[in-house]
């Protein structure tokens, strides 16, 4: 009986052992992870105009690629590269109508430094904080409008986390959100916006790190 048990423990201890070893493959200095995402961009919009009402700006989901570079295992800056459609409409104007502004698209190319976590095993969480510029172009605007929008920097911060798959794959989920104004002139000045877009990224996506 003692030599059945004894013949036990060993086997669990030798099976807990293997369980619980995790490989781990945490990125190096000069690394470089590019990722495709599916994005959600859910503009938070407000704002005014001359007209009163509300700005508003639809959301809008699309592809995404982003290139990471690590100065160090934790410290690495980040490039996002997406442009998206989006319908802008003025709301509650005098208590309740809504003026359609037509289409625009948004370029808005974000530039992040992160900190990346690397005590979770599999799990690298990371934070960050940068800089946004974007350009608003092909503005097609509703009923004859001509609608210009200027372009504008912004502030970003976002939060995120990659979950290795193996030394070179990896999923990931990223929340970013970027602090954006633009001033929107309709028919040459005849009606004027002042348009906070502040849109919430979310995306979803696989990395590959080389």
């Amino acid at each position: 009986m003692r030599k059945i048990l004894k013949s036990l423990a060993i086997l669990a201890v030798s099976a807990g052992s293997i369980f619980s070893y995790v490989p781990t493959y945490a990125s190096e200095a000069g690394d470089i992870l590019i990722r495709l995402r599916g994005i959600g961009v859910i503009p938070d919009d407000g704002g005014k105009t001359t007209i009163g009402g509300k700005p508003d700006l639809s959301n809008s989901y699309v592809p995404e690629l982003d290139i990471s570079y690590f100065f160090t295992k934790n410290i690495a800056a980040e490039l996002i590269l997406a442009t998206t459609k989006h319908n802008a409409k003025v709301e509650n104007i005098n208590g309740g109508g809504t003026a359609d502004l037509g289409d625009v698209m948004l370029l808005p190319p974000t530039l992040t430094l992160q900190y990346h976590f690397t005590n979770f095993g599999k799990f690298k969480p990371y934070i960050g904080a940068g800089v946004n510029y974007t350009v608003f172009y092909n503005a097609d605007g509703a009923n004859g409008l001509d609608v210009d929008y200027d372009n504008n920097f912004g502030a970003a911060a976002q939060v995120g986390v990659d979950y290795e798959l193996n030394e070179a794959w990896s999923l990931n989920l990223d929340v970013k959100r970027l602090w954006l104004n633009t001033d929107a002139t309709i028919n040459g000045g005849a009606i004027k916006g002042d348009v906070d877009v502040d849109p919430w990224i979310v995306g979803v996506g696989l990395g590959y790190r080389f």
